[in-house]
């Protein structure tokens, strides 16, 4: 028995990857993927959607997340981000998923490249996730195997964030592990950016609070300054960001000691 949930445990990581990477997957592809019968992959998605990991749909299984965005549809410019460099984005998230360990506390902050960090740690158990993201806290807030502790303050904007002294202090409270922190700009000198103040703000108390500190970035933040200074370079363990970043463009930072990593 304990050989046939290993086997089951090692398909569902395989089935939740995928539908990460490629945003869903069909009975067919994944049974000749893993060489097992199509009966065997309709029965693992099925246990699948009743953890609350993901959606059946005709044929295959999409993420579950979609619906819970229903509410906030007419928000327009998040969705706008959200689109954009989505592919890059997911596999983002599944690198930033693959320096989590089971059991682990996490502080994931706000934006679109963090929010597919949160969604990749499906794979993860045990977690505690603390967050100042409302959205965040909403997509995993049908995990029961989850602790999600959400910060104080007032929303800001369109971002679904929690930001203000409120924010900071429950911060404050917390250490956590690792934190994963999405940026408007990261530069060798300058260090991390963003265009909004009060997230600055937040996520440099999240950075303060942690024993690792992890930035998601696409490759065309790289180099680049926003207006509001969230933290110095020297405070950045690992950069995680896409193949789309060249060579040229990541040796300033792997000679300041982070680690780089392109997904």
């Amino acid at each position: 028995m304990a050989e046939e949930l290993s086997a089951a445990e090692r398909r569902a990581q395989v089935i939740l990857q995928e539908l990460l990477r490629t945003g869903e997957v069909s009975v067919g592809r994944l049974a000749k993927r893993l060489k097992v019968s199509t009966a065997t992959i309709r029965r693992d998605l099925s246990e699948l959607e009743g953890r609350g990991l993901l959606r059946r749909s005709h044929g295959g299984a999409v993420p579950i997340q979609q619906p819970l965005y229903e509410p906030f549809r007419h928000i327009s410019y998040y969705h706008e981000q959200e689109r954009q460099r989505s592919a890059e984005k997911r596999r983002i998230g599944l690198s930033a998923a693959e320096l989590v360990s089971d059991g682990e506390t996490l502080a994931v902050g706000a934006g679109t490249t963090a929010t597919q960090v949160a969604r990749s740690i499906c794979l993860h158990r045990g977690l505690t996730v603390l967050t100042n993201a409302i959205n965040v806290a909403m997509e995993l807030s049908h995990r029961d195997d989850l602790k999600v502790i959400v910060t104080g303050g007032f929303l800001s904007g369109d971002w679904f964030a929690l930001v203000g002294p409120g924010a900071i202090q429950s911060v404050g409270e917390i250490f956590v592990d690792k934190v994963f922190i999405g940026v408007d700009g990261i530069h060798h000198e300058h260090g991390l950016t963003t265009n909004y103040p009060d997230q600055a703000t937040i996520h440099r108390a999240m950075m303060r609070q942690a024993r690792r500190k992890i930035v998601v970035a696409d490759h065309r933040k790289l180099g680049v300054t926003a207006s509001a200074l969230i933290c110095p370079i020297g405070s950045v363990d690992v950069l995680i960001t896409d193949r789309g970043a060249s060579d040229e463009s990541l040796a300033p930072f792997v000679a300041r000691g982070i680690e780089v990593r392109k997904a």
